[in-house]
């Protein structure tokens, strides 16, 4: 929409205030900060929770892989034929053994339930959710035979203890003798303790060489599931089909969104949700545009009969309070992209400062498996957010500006 010189003019007068104009201004100062507050609600949230869900993506298949093999009965025998055709399948780019299993791990009389995750120790020192997260000690120094483990942060602090520290692992499952099944306990080296982000995992795993942990849960040589990455996580069930045929008497194929099911398709809805309820309030925001033009157009009366007597046309009265509504709602949204990533940019010092003054703890990593906010921002959905602020914003303008437009200067001006 191109303005010529008069139609410029006249708009920026409109824009700021006149002589008596002050609750018409009061009230487009205040439309200009409801949109900014929406636009700005839209960003924070919506990149809010595109990182969470991409924290925990990255998190749970980072230590998860995209998919498992999983041996039936949670036993795997001849598993190196299987990690074969597996490392063979198109598409997979990664594949290792690995034995997982819940058990108890104590320490000076204070008990955890744990998760005990064997691996070879090359996919240990390479894993990239473990890689770069050791708070003390070195991942190297685990070593088959050396009965040395690494423990999540959470855990050791739930057990009380630190680096270099001994806990006992305890397998329920022991050997059966005359008198009954006796568990197995084997007392362990604390080596290394990270933190991953992921509040479950840091509670709760403790990992180990995977011949320590075929000996601690007596599996010989046999393993629990062959653990594998493929080259796009979203065609995992096409890229593993092929694979199936060959080890359907074996075992059972389990990819991350079956793992995960519940917990990403909660975030999808909420995602979806969120969105639509922080639009209303954009469109709530327009409102008050659409009142303080109404107002303005009331205000400006006889100025919009007298132009109308001077030679401007219903086009341009129609232009000019078009721009006007357009400029409180750019204006807006401008404020709120800069309000939103200011707020992301400082957001945990944001959710500590609340914290701290509330006395309440708002990022509760035990509820929300993350141990700080994340965030990620998309800039199609900033680009979404702002179009659909112009878009509320242009809705606004068209009552005002067609009532501005049919104006009727005789019956303005009849008593003048």
């Amino acid at each position: 929409m191109i303005l010529n010189r008069y139609e410029r003019m006249i708009a920026r007068r409109y824009v700021l205030p006149g002589k008596g104009e002050g609750f018409i201004f009061l009230v487009a100062t205040i439309s200009l900060i409801a949109v900014a507050l929406g636009v700005a609600a839209l960003i924070i949230v919506m990149s809010v929770m595109n990182g969470f869900r991409a924290e925990l993506f990255d998190k749970i298949v980072g230590l998860n892989g995209h998919a498992v093999v999983q041996g039936y009965g949670g036993r795997l025998a001849d598993w190196r034929d299987v990690l074969k055709d597996v490392r063979e399948t198109p598409g997979v780019v990664e594949a290792s053994p690995l034995i997982e299993q819940p058990l108890l791990a104590t320490s000076e009389g204070r008990v955890e339930a744990i998760l005990a995750r064997g691996m070879e120790v090359r996919d240990i020192l390479t894993n990239p959710t473990l890689k770069g997260k050791t708070l003390a000690g070195d991942m190297k120094s685990l070593r088959p035979g050396s009965e040395r483990v690494a423990i999540g942060s959470r855990l050791a602090q739930n057990l009380g203890v630190r680096l270099g520290q001994r806990i006992t692992i305890i397998n329920p499952a022991g050997r059966t003798t005359p008198f009954g099944t006796v568990p197995r306990e084997i007392s362990y080296e604390i080596a290394a303790i990270f933190e991953v982000g992921v509040y479950d995992y840091d509670k709760a795993f403790v990992i180990m060489p995977i011949e320590d942990a075929q000996i601690l849960m007596l599996m010989g040589d046999q393993i629990g599931m062959i653990e594998l990455t493929t080259t796009d996580a979203d065609q995992v069930n096409d890229i593993l089909a092929p694979l199936q045929p060959k080890i359907a008497d074996k075992a059972v194929i389990v990819d991350w969104k079956s793992m995960n099911a519940s917990l990403f398709e909660a975030l999808a809805i909420e995602r979806v949700a969120m969105f639509i309820v922080l639009s209303i309030i954009v469109l709530v925001a327009v409102f008050n545009i659409l009142s303080s033009l109404i107002m303005l157009v009331r205000a400006k009366t006889r100025d919009i009969a007298i132009l109308r007597t001077m030679g401007a046309s219903r086009q341009s009265l129609l232009k000019i309070f078009v721009t006007v509504g357009l400029l409180i709602g750019v204006a807006g949204m401008v404020a709120g992209l800069i309000l939103g990533f200011i707020f992301l940019f400082f957001r945990q010092s944001i959710v500590t400062a609340i914290q701290f003054v509330t006395g309440l703890e708002l990022w509760d990593p035990s509820i929300r498996f993350l141990t700080e906010l994340p965030s990620r921002t998309d800039p199609f959905e900033v680009l979404a957010i702002c179009t659909l602020a112009l878009f509320f914003s242009f809705l606004a303008t068209l009552y005002p500006a067609f009532k501005a437009a049919g104006t009727d200067p005789v019956q303005v001006l009849r008593y003048e």
